[in-house]
């Protein structure tokens, strides 16, 4: 099985391909660690890879697609994948279609978790992790049963990311629209998108999302 989850930042992407990992054995593809991965091992394409970035430069679509294709021939793979971060844009997306069709396999859902910014600015801006054991909190949602103190180890030292502020997460959510919006119709087209409420409570969305599964 191979998807695509679609959703703009703090959707909950990485929540529900954690929950699909663990409940169907599926490998959440992250092309960021892919490509580091690639560099590290010294394979073609990541020796390519890394003499791209090394001069400043933008890893090509096709390097990027050749590293998505060498680390689905690996037998951690054999279940399904979940890709993260590829496609961004249409011409990934052919690029994809094209390499899965070489292999003999093909894509069975693209599943995008649809849900308003504004509430996701206030879900994205107030979230905060125990520097000890990186465990998550949010300034409404989620916060620890004694306040300052870590439910899981008793830490009292919180840390925020740097680029979770309101004007940078407005920035994160018009290149996510921007990117994704013509990969939506491109899919519609070959009948693969489905939608589910990424506003919904998390587990309601993970139901929809085992629904879709079990369409497919």
């Amino acid at each position: 099985m191979i998807l695509i989850l679609l959703g703009a930042p703090g959707a909950g992407k990485g929540t529900q391909a954690q929950r699909l990992q663990d409940k169907h054995g599926l490998i959440q593809l992250s092309t960021g660690d892919m490509l580091r991965a690639a560099v590290a091992e010294g394979t073609e394409v990541g020796l390519k890879a890394k003499e791209v970035m090394e001069q400043g430069g933008l890893v090509s679509d096709d390097i990027m697609t050749g590293i998505i294709s060498d680390r689905l021939d690996q037998p951690d793979c054999a279940n399904g994948v979940i890709l993260d971060g590829f496609p961004r844009t249409e011409a990934q997306a052919e690029a994809l279609d094209s390499m899965l069709k070489d292999k003999k396999l093909s894509l069975n859902a693209v599943i995008e978790m649809k849900t308003d910014d504004e509430v996701l600015v206030e879900r994205v801006t107030g979230r905060y992790t125990c520097a000890n054991c990186g465990a998550g909190y949010h300034d409404i949602f989620l916060k620890p049963a004694k306040d300052g103190v870590c439910d899981k180890c008793g830490g009292t030292e919180f840390t925020r990311r740097s680029d979770d502020t309101e004007e940078t997460v407005k920035s994160r959510l018009q290149a996510y629209h921007n990117q994704t919006a013509p990969l939506l119709p491109y899919y519609k087209g070959k009948g693969v998108l489905k939608q589910v409420d990424g506003m919904a409570d998390i587990d309601e969305v993970t139901q929809q999302i085992e629904a879709v599964l079990q369409e497919i």
